[in-house]
């Protein structure tokens, strides 16, 4: 498993306890609440409402509470003093940390952060320290359960515009230009082809190999910065054996 493989987080996120779902969904709700105050409701014509809804869809967000966010985006409470950073930082051996945060207190935040980092054998660096090692893809994974026509999904990948196409054991991943995500989306939903996982994520250049205690230290540091309620996205290009 890799350190940037969004949608294996969102699996283990799926099977976890209820107070971490809990807290998902508020970051999934704080994300479409303050897309809509920058953007409008219509998904159309707001990329970043129209990634937060996908994400909600594909973490089983009930529809009360996406609504309920929306709402809240319409109205003049509630998200209007949240404040975007992007915090960098590297875990143990040397492997690079991205956060996406969303605060309202930025030295409460900044403290907690350095401190995760600290206790579990990484440290917070400076702005754009681990910047250069990832670039922004569009990312599309399909389970080959509910698709398994790898020659037909291959070609309406590419034809919609992907960079490129991975066969893996269980599922699909289509790699993109942002750019290109509604194209791509649009073309898997007119072939009814559903994903388990549809983002606009960070990808590394290369990964680094984790093994043993680093391997260890790494995953807890990412659980404990995913479950961070400032924390909206968490990238990585650390690599860990799946077991």
């Amino acid at each position: 498993m890799s350190g940037h493989s969004k949608w294996a987080n969102i699996k283990r996120k799926k099977g976890a306890n209820d107070a971490i779902r809990a807290k998902l969904t508020t970051k999934i709700g704080r994300e479409i609440t303050v897309a809509v105050r920058m953007g409008g409701a219509d998904p159309t014509g707001n990329m970043r409402l129209k990634l937060a809804l996908s994400k909600a869809k594909s973490n089983n967000i009930p529809k009360d509470n996406i609504n309920r966010a929306i709402q809240k985006g319409l109205g003049a409470s509630d998200g209007s003093n949240y404040e975007e950073l992007v915090y960098e930082g590297y875990g143990p051996a040397g492997s690079a940390v991205m956060l996406d945060i969303m605060t309202d207190n930025r030295n409460r935040t900044a403290a907690d952060i350095r401190h995760l980092f600290s206790k579990y054998g990484g440290n917070l660096g400076e702005t754009g320290c681990v910047g250069w090692m990832f670039h922004k893809k569009a990312i599309f994974v399909v389970d080959k359960e509910t698709y398994s026509d790898e020659d037909g999904l291959m070609t309406i990948a590419l034809e919609a515009g992907a960079e490129d196409f991975t066969a893996n054991d269980d599922t699909f991943e289509i790699t993109a230009a942002p750019e290109d995500f509604d194209a791509i989306s649009q073309a898997l939903e007119e072939n009814k082809i559903e994903t388990v996982e549809a983002e606009i994520t960070m990808i590394p250049d290369t990964t680094v190999k984790l093994e043993g205690k680093d391997a260890e230290k790494m995953q807890t540091l990412m659980d404990m910065l995913e479950e961070h309620d400032d924390v909206q996205n968490v990238y990585s290009n650390y690599e860990i054996e799946e077991e």
